[in-house]
């Protein structure tokens, strides 16, 4: 199946044309962030050796651990940085490679119906700024899924930009605020002044809004989490996750906490779990 491609907007080109998501959830929340959601995976992923699309894939965080763990992992993303990094990864575990790494769209993909066991959607939602390229990005999910097939997206919080501003002080350099306000009234994330570390064009989802945009897909939502919940506000957070002790008690406290609603628009990240009936 052959589809048109879809130009990446030319913002979040240049903002991963810097090369920094390969090393990006090596330290501190980012950390935190890839442990959370690889525990996450390991209690809701098909067992292995199930055939694996994983779609915005990066340079490999997620695909690579999987394949070492026997799925067939196929990655495909916009960015043919991150293609090619996801190839030197896979290169690097000759044992247990990446099946495939491919450019290629969340909203088109070049598999064929009910072809997967599981997709991850671990980046395009929130790259993908209008809802009805959202929606078409699940239902072309579904579609490749087989029936009872399970699928996996991660989304950016609507507080996430306001709680970083606090963390770090941003609110005294001249331009966040008026970014800040924006994610908060229409969750539209724009970054003018292209600084690196105010992210660049995304949609920040309300918790209740991912569950909302599953079903409209026709995915049935298993569960909706809040992926680092407030542990990411800890000061001293990468000492806590460098003592093995520490970093499995404080995994245990989020995964207790994790699909509280009160407290699930806090966490960085919201992570959705859905099937195809």
């Amino acid at each position: 199946m052959i589809h048109e491609p879809h130009e990446l907007d030319p913002a979040i080109e240049a903002y991963y044309a810097l090369g920094g998501e390969r090393l990006r959830l090596t330290a501190g929340s980012a950390r935190l962030e890839l442990l959370r959601t690889r525990d996450i995976l390991a209690r809701y992923m098909p067992p292995s050796p199930s055939t694996v699309l994983d779609v915005g894939g990066a340079a490999g965080a997620y695909g690579l651990p999987l394949a070492s763990q026997g799925y067939r992992v196929h990655l495909v993303d916009p960015v043919p940085l991150h293609i090619a990094q996801a190839k030197a990864a896979s290169l690097a575990q000759p044992t247990a490679p990446l099946a495939s790494a491919t450019v290629g769209d969340a909203r088109s993909l070049d598999w064929g119906d009910g072809s997967v066991d599981a997709v991850l959607l671990m980046g395009p939602l929130y790259h993908l700024t209008d809802r009805g390229e959202r929606t078409a990005a699940l239902a072309e999910a579904r579609r490749v899924l087989r029936t009872g097939g399970t699928v996996i997206a991660t989304v950016v919080s609507r507080f996430a930009s306001t709680i970083d501003g606090l963390r770090h002080n941003r609110f005294a350099e001249p331009g966040f605020e008026d970014i800040q306000e924006r994610d908060l009234i229409d969750g539209q994330h724009r970054n003018p002044v292209g600084i690196p570390d105010w992210f660049t064009t995304a949609y920040l989802h309300r918790p209740e809004e991912l569950r909302a945009e599953l079903e409209e897909a026709q995915l049935t939502v298993d569960a909706v989490v809040g992926v680092e919940g407030p542990g990411w506000l800890l000061g001293d957070l990468d000492d806590w996750l460098s003592d093995p002790q520490r970093r499995d008690k404080l995994l245990a406290v989020l995964r207790r906490i994790e699909a509280e609603p009160s407290i699930m628009g806090v966490s960085a990240h919201l992570l959705a779990v859905g099937h195809r009936r």
